[in-house]
Parts: C-alpha cells; structure tokens; sequence
C-alpha cells in the first residue's frame, strides 16, 4: 500500500446524514448537530454586512472600519511624533468608537470580526484600556489612582 492509497483528501470523506435530503421546497427535512471534518467555509459574524448599500463605491461601503483605522492611524502618528499621550489616548478613543459602532449600527462591515457581544467587549476592554494607560502616564499624570501606587510599593519593595 502506498502512502498516496492511505491518505484521505476532505472531498472523500463523508459524513452519513449531515443533512437529509432537501424536500420540494428546497429545505432540508432533517439537520443534525453533527459536522463534517473538514469545513469549506466559516459563518459571517452578525452585523458583517456593508454598511452602506451595494451601488456605493467600496470605502463608502466600510466606512465604520475605516474611521476606526483612521484615528488609529492618525494616534500612531501623533506617538511617533513625540505627542505620546494625546496619541495613546486618541487610539483608545478610537476603539471605544468602534465598541460603540458596533453596538448601535445593525451593518458595519469589516469592522464585525465575532459575534456582537465578543466585538464590543474586546473594544471596549481594550479602548478602556489604552485610554486609562494614556492618562495615568508619568511624567504628570492627569489620573492618579492610590491604589495602584500603594500596589506597586508592596509588590517592589515587600
């Protein structure tokens, strides 16, 4: 036996019952919970639709996404100018943004990676995060919280 005879490709493998033959309508009869192997392709995430209608030209289309990457872009490049805070601050801005685009528009495109609830947790937690990062940057932070300082003297010098 070759090792070419032995070795299965995902087209030849089957799996009994999948889904039951469609009836008249087009509609399969039964479906069951099992799933094949090897999958052909992934669901689409809710909301992932465009964002505007067909007709509209591309960018038009993902507009969410692209402001999103926009104020991101444009933080980068007020950090890498030497402007740290108000570019961190202006990224997590931008996914607290995006959390909340994501939150109240029914379509927004690209920017629909998971389900609603995963995007809008990870924006949010993330957003959050760089923003409260950016303000409690030293030197002459504009958010100081005593908690963290007394944690850190504990965790350093215990």
């Amino acid at each position: 036996m070759s090792a070419d005879e032995g070795a299965r490709h995902p087209e030849d493998i089957t799996v009994p019952d999948a889904v039951s033959a469609p009836d008249a309508e087009g509609r399969p009869r039964r479906v069951t919970r099992r799933f094949p192997l090897f999958t052909r392709d992934t669901a689409r995430p809710e909301g992932s639709g465009r964002a505007a209608p067909l007709d509209a030209p591309a960018p038009a289309r993902q507009w969410p996404i692209l402001a999103v990457l926009s104020l991101v872009g444009i933080g980068l490049l007020l950090t890498a100018l030497d402007v740290f805070r108000y570019g961190t601050l202006l990224i997590g801005v931008a996914l607290l943004g995006g959390a909340v685009l994501r939150w109240l528009l029914p379509g927004v495109g690209m920017l629909a990676v998971r389900s609603r609830f995963t995007d809008i947790a990870t924006y949010g937690v993330l957003g959050l995060a760089i923003a409260l990062l950016a303000m409690m940057a030293q030197p002459d932070p504009w958010l100081e919280i005593p908690f963290l300082k007394d944690t850190l003297h504990f965790t350093v010098s215990g």
